[in-house]
């Protein structure tokens, strides 16, 4: 489940999402942008559940991976893209828990997978922020990085689809898969700037168009020998 805070003043320090198991504590500094970056890499922070700053709010989520869904669709984009990047020394992809922080934005947020170029460091577009004390070990991007990915929950519906799809348009991300398999049809956009919001890429035939990856891409899926879905980015 996903829980709004909305940042007015302080807080007390320990927050309890309604139903749900592990208690949350939140210091009162976590309620500004620059507290929470520094909440969220100190060893304070949760080891579990995602917790999102934007929009002048602390989105928390604590509810676990589906099988089926999320996780099945994460592995497979992630085989996919991350092969895709490697192959052509583009940069470098991850899978959850790396921060994204942008100041223009007031955000701060782990998306479910991202994508930042050589060149967007190379640039100082994105900077990796070194751990206190580990100068070689990063856990937050700062600055824009070129693509990222979130796949809906029940809980995150909302989050993905309203709240990040505007923080990541303000943080100049060039590119937003939002991915949605919760229903009878797979829902996958690709999101791309437009004047005032992102706007979909067109399908053609189903393929959607990638000016980051420079390629099309399809998602589909078909039920295997145990009756689960199995899904499949296709590329050309």
């Amino acid at each position: 489940m996903s829980t709004d805070f909305a940042n007015a003043g302080p807080r007390p320090a320990t927050v309890v999402p309604l139903e749900s198991p592990a208690e949350v504590k939140i210091p009162p500094s976590a309620y500004t942008w620059d507290g929470f970056r520094a909440w969220a890499v100190s060893e304070d922070y949760p080891n579990h559940g995602k917790i999102t700053f934007a929009a002048g709010k602390l989105i928390i989520d604590m509810s676990p991976e589906s099988f089926e869904e999320q996780g099945a669709v994460k592995t497979e984009i992630a085989r996919v893209l991350s092969q895709f990047v490697r192959e052509r020394g583009l940069g470098y992809y991850r899978i959850d828990r790396t921060l994204v922080s942008n100041k223009e934005a007031s955000l701060s947020s782990e998306p479910d997978s991202l994508f930042v170029s050589r060149t967007a460091l190379r640039s100082g577009r994105a900077k990796l922020v070194p751990e206190v004390g580990r100068p070689t070990s990063s856990k937050e991007i700062l600055g824009t990085v070129d693509w990222v990915l979130e796949i809906v929950s029940p809980s995150s519906r909302r989050k993905d689809a309203s709240t990040l799809r505007d923080a990541y348009f303000r943080a100049g991300i060039p590119e937003y898969w939002l991915i949605d398999v919760l229903d009878q049809q797979i829902n996958f956009e690709i999101l791309v700037p437009g004047k005032d919001a992102y706007q979909p890429v067109i399908s053609e035939d189903g393929w959607l168009a990638s000016p980051t990856f420079k390629a099309s891409f399809r998602l589909v899926r078909e039920k295997d020998e145990d009756d689960y879905w199995q899904y499949t980015l296709e590329l050309k």
